[in-house]
Formats: structure tokens, sequence, C-alpha cells
């Protein structure tokens, strides 16, 4: 370990300099907020029943407040795995800019406050879904079973796919068979999403200790799990459209999207396993979250174009 990463570790424990609010702001993850509001607003839209337009903006609010509350206690708690990393080192708990207590302290207290907001601005089923995302998060995912088992990224992939099915029970107040079908959309498309990442960062995680399935398994079999993943993904995305919350100008985006994550998977499978394969596998994360969006785009324009049509 270099003298720099020795001594970003041995800070990870203290603030060594000002925090700005940008720090604090960094702690909440907005990039993985912005795809939770995201997908969390298009539950709230094609919901069948209506809801005030104040009360989804409170509800879409309550579920970023609780993604960045789950954040930020997983930076808390991760501090000294993000020293070891060089693509989480300079983040604002291992360069010493914010202190430890008041991570945790601003990630328990968005926690209590997303939850009541909730609760009073939707109803209970949404504040107790969102409950169990953040503790899903927070106690499953990041306490017990990320340093632990190169699953945790299939079982913690849950606390992810929450925010679509929050949103549809915040409009709704339960939870549907459609609901399920986007939290499954999402939970299927996690893996081979973070599998991708970590084939070409997996120095970076053995040398964090994180047992990510490319470290503990090789990049053969997480290959092979990545094709898997995506195979059943697609017909899984189709499961809106024949449930008919939606029509088929989704059902042919998600069709199309599946068909190229599928071909990205077997790039990704003919690929080598070592360095010279890391585009290919790069690519396929970055088309990753094309895939997500894009879906979940097509969801509420589909719905909207329905109504304009009658369906």
């Amino acid at each position: 370990m270099s003298d720099t990463a020795q001594s970003i570790w041995a800070n990870a424990g203290e603030a060594t300099a000002p925090a700005r609010v940008r720090d604090y702001v960094d702690l909440l993850k907005p990039r993985v907020m912005s795809l939770v509001v995201f997908t969390g607003l298009v539950g709230v839209v094609i919901a069948p029943t209506h809801i005030h337009p104040f009360a989804a903006f409170l509800a879409v609010l309550a579920i970023a407040l609780g993604s960045g509350a789950a954040g930020c206690i997983n930076m808390w708690y991760e501090r000294d795995l993000d020293a070891r990393m060089t693509r989480t080192a300079n983040r604002p708990l291992p360069a010493g800019r914010v202190a430890p207590d008041d991570a945790l302290g601003l990630g328990v207290l968005l926690s209590i406050f997303s939850v009541l907001l909730m609760a009073l601005a939707t109803n209970f089923v949404a504040a107790a879904l969102l409950t169990a995302a953040i503790l899903f998060y927070v106690f499953i995912y990041t306490i017990w079973l990320k340093r632990r088992t190169p699953q945790n990224i299939v079982i913690g992939g849950a606390a992810g796919a929450f925010p679509p099915m929050i949103g549809w029970a915040a409009a709704t107040g339960d939870v549907s068979a459609v609901g399920l079908s986007l939290f499954l959309l999402i939970f299927l498309w996690t893996p081979p999403h973070f599998w991708a990442l970590a084939l070409y960062r997996s120095d970076d995680y053995r040398r964090a200790g994180v047992p990510m399935l490319p470290v503990v398994a090789g990049p053969r079999e997480t290959k092979k799990q990545m094709l898997l993943y995506t195979l059943v993904l697609l017909p899984v995305s189709l499961v809106p459209t024949l449930l008919g919350a939606v029509g088929w100008l989704y059902g042919a985006v998600a069709l199309v999207l599946g068909v190229g994550f599928i071909a990205h998977a077997v790039a990704v499978w003919r690929a080598p396993d070592d360095r010279r394969g890391h585009g290919t596998a790069r690519r396929m994360f970055k088309y990753s979250l094309l895939y997500l969006a894009v879906s979940f785009a097509a969801l509420p324009l589909d719905h909207l174009l329905g109504g304009l049509v009658g369906r």
C-alpha cells in the first residue's frame, strides 16, 4: 500500500479538513439517488389510481431522502473499505473531510424523517416499504452481506429494487403484481450491472477484501452468471405489458433493450478473461445504465399514450 493510501486510511476515522456543503451532499450518493428518484416516480405515475400532485412530490422526496440516508450510513460503515479502493478513496469520510459521527447522525436523522414524511403524505404501506428498503440496505447488505459473501449484490440488490414498488404503493396503498414486477426488473438487472463493474475493477475489490464474484469465483463464473441473469431478465421485463399496466410500446422497447443486454453479456463471455477484456465489461456496464433508464422512461410514456387513446 502506498504512503498516500496509508495516510488516507489512517484519516478515515476523523475529519482533518473543513467540510463543505458538497461533502455532505456526496454522502447521500446523489448519482444513486437520481436513479432511485426516477424509478420511484415511475411507480407513482403508472399507478392506476389518482394521487394529488403535492402528495406525489412529497412521496418522491421521501424516497430520495430515504435513499440518501441509507447511502450516508453505508459510507459511514464502509469508510475503511473506501480508503483502500482507488475509486472511493477521495470520498468525504476516507479523505477526512467529514467526521464519522456527523455522517452517521445525518443518516439516522434523514432515515427517520423520510419515513415519517412518507407516512404523513401518503400511507403506511408505502412508509413500511420505505422503512424495509432502508433497513435492508443498511443491515442486510452493508453490515451483513457486503464483506461476507459473493452473493452480496444478488441479495442486497433488493434494496435498490424497492423504489418503484414504493411509488406504486404511495399512489395505491397496496402492493400489486405490477409493483412486484417493477421490483423484479431492477432486482434481476442489478447483478449483471454490478458484476460488469466488478470485472474491470476486480483489483480494487481484491485490495479492499470485498468478496465480489470475480474475486472469489473468477471471471469465467462471473460471466456465466451475468449471461444467465440477462436471459431471465428479458421475459420478466415484459410482465408489466402482459399484466396490462402498459401497452406494447413499452413491451417493444423492453424486448429490444433486453436483446441488446444479452448481446453485451455474450460479448463479455467471449472476451478474454484478463485485462484485454475489461473494455467489453466496461461497455456492458455503461449499456446497463442506458437499459434501466430507457426501460423506465418507456413505462410512463406508454402509460400516457395509452391514456390519450383510451386504452
